[in-house]
């Protein structure tokens, strides 16, 4: 994986949002904000994390729908400019933004992903919505002073507006045989699974 990013291969190309995942009725919304980790690359909409958190949901009783609107290759810039919209269309109880990574990949100021960020969790806040945010990381290959202070943006922001972190997404399994797929990047079938259990330990405390 971290050979691949060293290359400075995006998370991703563009793609169109996915379709939303929801049911019908009288449900609060669950708003996922993401690139190609939640964007069901490569595989069936249904094989996602995200649809897979809905199923949770629905299993345990929860009057909760999910929005995914995730696109892969996505930035902090692409997502500010996406969210004041998609509050408006699903007044969201919950928001979790899941970008930065393609942020990081190409060497953006982090003073942009930061400010990006946090007008996207201000925005959140504004509405309502509790906010849910989700560490990503970066390979050195832009330097120790760089990385680091990438690193930090993610702390300094749940500290700063007292937002839920989610601990980056692929720490136990970007190493592991099967749990990535063949371009050492996105995150295999196998993998969503896992990646649903780690949102879930996250999210469930949060839901009314």
């Amino acid at each position: 994986m971290w050979l691949a990013l060293l290359l400075g291969l995006p998370l991703s190309l563009p793609w169109a949002a996915l379709p939303i995942i929801a049911n019908a009725g009288d449900s609060a919304a669950v708003l996922i904000l993401g690139d190609s980790i939640s964007a069901a690359y490569n595989m069936e909409i249904s094989q996602s994390w995200p649809s897979l958190l809905q199923s949770r949901l629905d299993q345990h009783g929860y009057a909760y729908r999910v929005f995914n609107s995730s696109i892969g290759g996505d930035t902090t810039r692409g997502g500010a400019a996406r969210l004041p919209r998609l509050i408006e269309m699903h007044q969201p109880a919950i928001v979790l933004i899941e970008l930065g990574g393609n942020d990081g990949l190409r060497g953006l100021p982090v003073e942009e992903t930061r400010k990006n960020l946090s007008a996207m969790i201000e925005q959140s806040q504004a509405a309502g919505a509790k906010v849910i945010l989700a560490e990503m990381r970066i390979p050195p290959n832009y330097g120790h002073s760089y990385t680091e202070k990438f690193a930090a943006t993610y702390t300094l922001l749940t500290e700063r507006y007292g937002v839920i972190l989610l601990p980056f997404m692929l720490e136990s399994i970007a190493l592991e045989s099967g749990m990535m797929q063949a371009d050492g990047i996105h995150p295999s079938i196998e993998a969503q699974p896992i990646l649903v259990e780690k949102v879930w330990a996250i999210l469930e405390p949060q839901l009314q």
